[in-house]
């Protein structure tokens, strides 16, 4: 784990609500000077704090309004089994996120679509033909209450 400031904090605060402000305007958010922000930046994305800088879509306006989350089990609990499905979810365009977790399933998997017909599609020509797959259980989302990335 890697030791933070209140600077940091504050700076990496900043910067998840606008990864695009200038060192110049993040210097006077967090009371440090411009120089001071540039090599505070360039440590964090050194040790790996800061993955990378990226772009916030809109899934309304890509037509992308049906959120569903997809439990997936496995037909075995076999490291060839988890390898091969890994590798051909992390491949699957439509797949937003997938999470191996412990409990009742083996995966949780994020995707969105245009409307149901689109997931329907989804779920029988592309999910189901995924290496592995026993049984999935669907949960199309009804309201987006909080979405966000990881915090300080």
């Amino acid at each position: 784990m890697i030791a933070l400031d209140a600077f940091d904090k504050s700076i990496l605060r900043a910067l998840s609500h606008d990864g695009r402000m200038t060192h110049t305007a993040l210097s006077e958010t967090v009371n440090l000077s411009p120089n001071a922000v540039a090599e505070r930046i360039k440590r964090l994305q050194r040790d790996g704090v800061i993955e990378g800088f990226g772009v916030r879509l809109s899934a309304k306006a890509l037509g992308k309004t049906l959120l569903v989350f997809i439990e997936v089990k496995l037909d075995r609990t076999s490291a060839d089994v988890f390898d091969a499905f890994s590798a051909a979810a992390a491949k699957t365009s439509e797949i937003e996120e997938c999470h191996m977790v412990a409990g009742g399933f083996d995966y949780l998997i994020k995707t969105r679509h245009a409307d149901m017909a689109a997931f329907r599609r989804f779920l029988s020509d592309t999910l189901l033909s995924l290496p592995g797959i026993r049984e999935t259980h669907t949960y199309a989302v009804m309201e987006e209450v909080k979405a966000s990335a990881t915090t300080v």
